[in-house]
């Protein structure tokens, strides 16, 4: 058989020859090296025989793949260790994630966080033993009776269309499993199991609650050593810690999933949006509000009853069904139907920052990155079909000066294509709307990453993934172009020759949900906040409040009276403890007051994460911190 590499070259090899014999023969360095291979663009196990003649990438541990073999395998490891710690154990499912492994899991008794090192050492012992896995098949009747007491494999199986099922085997523990794997429990060193949760078998409520155990696992100590170093610091500013500690949110056991913001903030999040209607109404955006409820026929007409109905919250109004709206879109779009328009008007940019609610699983909830009800910075364009490429080049300027000017984020861009099961229109509209897109990115010099099949069901989408500043990648921002819509809804314009033609629609968020967005920043610069943005700008202490209360109220109230935020600390306290709590507080500036300032009409300020004290005249200190708030910084 003929297997081409990815250069090009061509060699022969006997039929049955596996990838990694097929690496033997090139060099045993690169052997050791690989894990798992790609045959036709399929992963496969790297000791699998090779049929017929194809394409062959061998996958070595610098690769992505790698590491999801990688923790697959280790997934299956932690099931044997748990089997022989837990005779009797009853397994879910347990992939591998983009933060490494889970699996979920029913035991006698119930696993807690303190076992988690017992299991741990289990698995190291496994691993020693550096026992093959080994890929086997076997019919639907005889995968059945192998796991008979097993009711989770058992309905999965179940489920299983009739024919070959896959096993993998390590020692006396056989897993069902499509793979792939590594060779051997021995290529598995790296691991730590982390935490311990809930999940509903199948994500049902109605069904049992098991036990989902996260891991990691990676091919050196050094990876592994710096992932937790990451998760360390990642804990450090979990936005829902340093919400709780700053005043900023909370979220009641009376509605989860809708969080609650207090007054701090609700500075933070008007500050944002301030900013977003000052820059829109710069870029040409005129502001409209929609209703949050509206009537079901609209929603089946924009397609949003048959493709979200299980996320869409219902009540019923003089015995017609009405939907809270998940999205925002089919509003805007009544809002361009209330009146007839001319090609002269176009385009035409509306932008609303709409409330909608979707239902969420209770286990999916998490803090305000996952809730049930946020606000969108949803804007819609009209325009003519010759102005896409404008209007999506604009979209895109904006979205890029809030990233890289305001905030700092460096991001990149994918394009999203055709969902094929939920996509709505003709091939030909969705061929057209991808290559503006595309074109769009191309002739910019855009690189971009292609993500097949997961635009949205009415078009293609430019999505933005931002990095924060410890690496971590959130899809925030999104350009959808929508030829779908305005056909459904029978949307006109008058043209240039007196006739009625449908206008081009554009859907695009910048924040994507401001609640979501604000977990971003809290975590992005771990609570101290911008000047800008910051609830509290300055902290005044009197270093005795006997003889210098006075003077710090009148700095106070100067202070206010110049638009900043100011907060007074008149507790009996010491000195050092005010200090330390206005650091705790993550306040930008702190002013410490005594004999000299009060004399001398001066300021001694503090800057948030410094030790120096810098005296200056109060003019000066204001002027100087009004620089910082006009400049976004």
């Amino acid at each position: 058989m003929k297997i081409t590499f990815l250069d090009g070259n061509i060699k022969e090899f006997g039929v049955g020859t596996s990838a990694l014999e097929i690496a033997k023969s090139i060099s045993s360095s690169l052997a050791k090296k690989c894990v798992a291979a790609k045959v036709n663009d399929v992963v496969i196990d790297l000791n699998r025989a090779i049929e017929h003649d194809a394409t062959l990438q061998l996958i070595t541990q610098d690769d992505v793949e790698a590491i999801e073999v990688l923790n697959h395998s280790t997934a299956h490891l932690m099931a044997e260790a748990i089997t022989n710690l837990y005779p009797g154990a009853k397994f879910g499912v347990g992939p591998n994630i983009e933060t490494g492994f889970y699996y979920d899991v029913e035991t006698d008794p119930l696993i807690t966080e303190a076992d988690l090192p017992r299991i741990e050492k289990e698995m190291k012992r496994i691993v020693a033993a550096g026992a093959k896995i080994v890929r086997s098949e076997v019919s639907k009747a005889d995968a059945l009776a192998m796991f008979k007491n097993d009711p989770y494999k058992t309905e999965l199986i179940e489920n299983l269309e009739d024919g070959t099922i896959t096993l993998y085997s390590q020692g006396k523990f056989t897993d069902l499993c499509r793979g792939p794997h590594v060779v051997a429990t021995s290529v598995i060193k790296h691991f730590k199991l982390m935490s311990l949760a809930g999940a509903y078998w199948r994500g049902d409520s109605n069904n049992p609650m098991l036990q989902r155990i996260y891991g990691v696992s990676f091919f050196s100590k050094e990876d592994l050593d710096n992932h937790l170093k990451f998760l360390e610091e990642a804990a450090k500013r979990d936005h829902r810690k340093l919400g709780k500690d700053l005043d900023l949110f909370f979220v009641s056991e009376y509605g989860p999933g809708f969080p609650f913001f207090l007054p701090k903030g609700m500075v933070v999040r008007n500050e944002l949006e301030n900013l977003w209607r000052k820059e829109h109404q710069k870029a040409g955006y005129q502001e409209i509000k929609t209703p949050v409820m509206l009537n079901k026929e609209l929603w089946e007409t924009s397609g949003h009853w048959y493709n979200y109905r299980e996320n869409m919250y219902t009540s019923e109004i003089d015995e017609n069904i009405f939907a809270i709206k998940p999205m925002n879109c089919p509003g805007s779009i009544l809002v361009y139907k209330n009146a007839l328009h001319s090609y002269k008007e176009f385009p035409m940019r509306v932008g609303e920052l709409g409330l909608v609610h979707r239902h969420e699983f209770s286990g999916a909830l998490h803090g305000l990155f996952r809730v049930r009800a946020f606000t969108q910075d949803d804007a819609h364009i009209f325009m003519l079909p010759d102005q896409i490429e404008q209007e999506v080049n604009g979209v895109i300027d904006l979205i890029d000066h809030f990233y890289k000017d305001i905030f700092g984020f460096e991001y990149h861009i994918e394009l999203s294509t055709k969902p094929e099961e939920k996509a709505i229109g003709s091939d030909e509209i969705w061929e057209k709307a991808e290559s503006a897109l595309q074109n769009v990115l191309e002739k910019r010099g855009i690189d971009y990453v292609l993500n097949p099949g997961d635009g949205a069901f009415y078009g293609p989408k430019l999505d933005f993934k931002i990095k924060d500043a410890i690496g971590r990648t959130w899809q925030c921002g999104t350009i959808q172009l929508d030829f779908n819509l305005p056909e459904r809804f029978d949307m006109n314009y008058i043209g240039e020759d007196g006739e009625k033609h449908r206008p081009v629609m554009v859907h695009r968020v910048v924040y994507g949900s401001i609640e979501r967005f604000i977990g971003i920043l809290i975590e992005h610069y771990a609570g101290k906040f911008p000047t800008w943005l910051a609830p509290v700008q300055v902290k005044v202490l009197g270093v005795n409040n006997q003889y210098h209360g006075e003077y710090a109220k009148e700095v106070m109230e100067k202070l206010k009276a110049q638009g900043i935020r100011v907060e007074l600390d008149e507790r009996e306290e010491k000195l050092g403890k005010k200090m330390r709590d206005a650091q705790i507080q993550k306040v930008p500036y702190t002013l410490v007051l005594g004999d000299n300032e009060r004399d001398e009409a001066t300021v001694t300020y503090r800057e948030h994460g410094k030790q120096e004290q810098i005296t200056i005249g109060f003019d000066d200190f204001v002027a100087m911190i009004k620089i910082q708030i006009a400049d976004l910084k």
